[in-house]
């Protein structure tokens, strides 16, 4: 009788909340947060709009004109979806994640998806554990995908051996979305059944798997793509990159510290091809990440330097990895999503001014 009760209570405490929602939302009672005036980037109708942002309980409830118990004046600020990086190890960062956080929340960034074979390598899953462990409740929210391949070939000296038994279990926990780089595309190719274990696994719990397979093409390619590898960062050339795109994986344009990608593929964002890209990073130092930026420096490059209109830039930086990873409430500012915004200066000097996360 009590579980009953524990769970009528939960219900009941949802229910307030949506009901604060919908009478905020319909102008019955005042937001939490209004960014009056503001001018927002719609990721839906890639257009700007200008109009109030009203929040409640930390979600978007409606644009329009809204009074709020706080109210920050917008005017002549660009406000953006929160932005996503779509692989990164935050090992890479050589910090805590608390520390990490600390340096990436300036620039705008709300979410992360990381993929922590760099420790797992050397703890195994006991690394796994630490780093879900050390995310717990940071404003900035990290995701992961699963490492595919501890070690990370044959020749490597690890300190453990991961099958896909050893990560099953992690799939269960709330913030993983799936199994990390598949960079032993040679086992896939040719049927290692080990690897194929791991991708049957990550299919089992209908999850996104991301690919690492460099300078692959032809039927080699197709083989890897059949085995439900979804996506690739690896890709350093226009040439293969639409080769990838057009087998329908999509293409992570990586602009970090150790590989820089976008030079090269700064021509997939066009109305052609940029709805299955997206930006990532997949490893910043920490000097880069104080004193260059996190996302908003790739979507600063692309839109100064490489001349890409700055909607197309900022939709790969938030709305189109929010939809690859199946977040449904993020990278959009839109009634019922998440209140994670960047609040730009303008569209031409795209300095972030202040980040907001939860309506806080």
């Amino acid at each position: 009788m009590s579980v009953k009760e524990s769970y009528a209570g939960k219900i009941n405490r949802k229910l307030n909340k949506k009901l604060h929602v919908i009478d905020v939302a319909a102008g019955r009672a005042p937001a939490d947060l209004v960014l009056k005036n503001a001018t927002f980037v719609n990721v839906f109708s890639n257009e700007l709009s200008t109009m109030d942002i009203a929040v409640a309980e930390g979600l978007i409830v409606g644009m329009g004109s809204y009074q709020g118990r706080s109210e920050v004046d917008c005017t002549g600020k660009i406000v953006l979806p929160g932005f996503l990086d779509a692989h990164i190890h935050l090992e890479s960062s050589l910090v805590s994640p608390t520390e990490f956080v600390k340096a990436v929340l300036p620039h705008g960034t709300t979410t992360v998806v990381t993929d922590p074979h760099e420790i797992a390598n050397v703890m195994g899953t006991d690394g796994i554990e630490y780093m879900l462990q050390a995310t717990e409740d940071l404003p900035v929210d990290v995701r992961f995908m699963l490492p595919s391949c501890v070690p990370a070939t044959p020749l490597d000296e690890s300190g453990a051996n991961l099958d896909y038994r050893a990560i099953d279990s992690f799939y269960d926990h709330p913030r993983v979305q799936g199994l990390a780089e598949m960079m032993n595309y040679t086992g896939v190719i040719q049927g290692d059944t080990e690897v194929l274990q791991k991708i049957a696994a990550a299919h089992k719990y209908h999850c996104r798997i991301d690919g690492h397979a460099p300078g692959l093409s032809g039927r080699e390619l197709n083989a890897y793509v059949a085995s439900g590898v979804y996506s690739d960062h690896e890709c350093s050339s226009m040439e293969e990159a639409l080769e990838k795109l057009s087998r329908g994986q999509y293409i992570m344009i990586r602009e970090g510290t150790a590989a820089r990608n976008l030079r090269a593929l700064a021509g997939l964002l066009v109305p052609q091809y940029y709805e299955h890209c997206m930006f990532c990073t997949d490893d910043k130092h920490p000097n880069d990440l104080l004193h260059v930026g996190h996302m908003d420096a790739i979507i600063r490059e692309a839109v100064q330097k490489y001349k890409v209109d700055p909607i197309i830039a900022i939709k790969a930086a938030t709305h189109h990895p929010a939809r690859y990873f199946h977040l449904a409430s993020r990278g959009a500012i839109v009634p019922g999503y998440q209140a994670d915004f960047a609040v730009f200066d303008n569209l031409q000097d795209l300095h972030v001014e202040m980040t907001v996360i939860k309506g806080h």
